[in-house]
């Protein structure tokens, strides 16, 4: 785990990342400070591998010859054992299949007051209808997506335009706080800005659990 903003903070923004993302955390935790005035502890949590520690159940593999495995769980007792402080507020996110991985977690525990879901792999078998079935702990969700996303011509990612949309009201008819962000580009445009802008968005709209606010 690598740490970024203040460790002692109360506020803690937990994102899974992987030897990519590592390279962009500085950049990331600089413009989440410069979007907001919050005092935060970022928790950097490398994953050994990305398709099976972040995936909620097997899937066939949609590109390249990687299925996708079954490890969110064993990954999420990990990281659960890391949120014990009861003075402090956590907040979880991610981009990609991290950012699918949150808003999974939200549905497994209320340890987390909000899901900042930066371009989540929402086009992943069969997780809309896990959603729909289930009920989400968080208070906040954010959600974006690259405006080129669903242009390409894998037909399952293609679908990830209408299940994000499908999340979205799913959220805001369910009366959680919730907004869907449209950013210029595809799907590997500026991961660590937009997962800024993720995490900042949610910590305006739990504003209540900063300290001082």
């Amino acid at each position: 785990m690598k740490i970024y903003g203040n460790a002692d903070a109360s506020l803690v923004l937990v994102q899974m990342v992987d030897d990519h993302d590592l390279e962009g955390m500085e950049s990331e935790a600089a413009e989440i400070r410069r979007l907001t005035d919050a005092d935060f502890c970022l928790r950097a949590i490398k994953v050994k591998d990305w398709n099976r520690d972040l995936s909620p159940w097997p899937a066939p593999a949609v590109f390249g010859r990687e299925d996708f495995g079954s490890g969110a769980a064993d990954t999420l007792a990990e990281v659960l054992e890391s949120c014990r402080e009861q003075e402090k507020t956590y907040l979880i996110g991610g981009y990609s299949l991290a950012g699918l991985f949150a808003l999974w977690a939200a549905h497994r525990t209320d340890v987390f007051r909000g899901v900042a879901a930066a371009s989540p792999s929402v086009w992943f078998p069969g997780f809309t209808e896990y959603m729909r079935e289930g009920s989400i702990h968080a208070d906040a969700v954010y959600l974006s997506l690259g405006d080129r996303e669903e242009k390409t011509r894998n037909p399952v990612m293609a679908t990830v335009g209408d299940r994000i949309r499908e999340i979205h009201g799913l959220l805001d008819a369910r009366g959680i706080r919730t907004t869907l962000e449209w950013n210029e580009g595809n799907h590997f445009r500026d991961a660590d800005l937009r997962t800024a802008r993720a995490f900042a968005w949610v910590m305006k709209a739990c504003r209540e659990c900063v300290p001082g606010k």
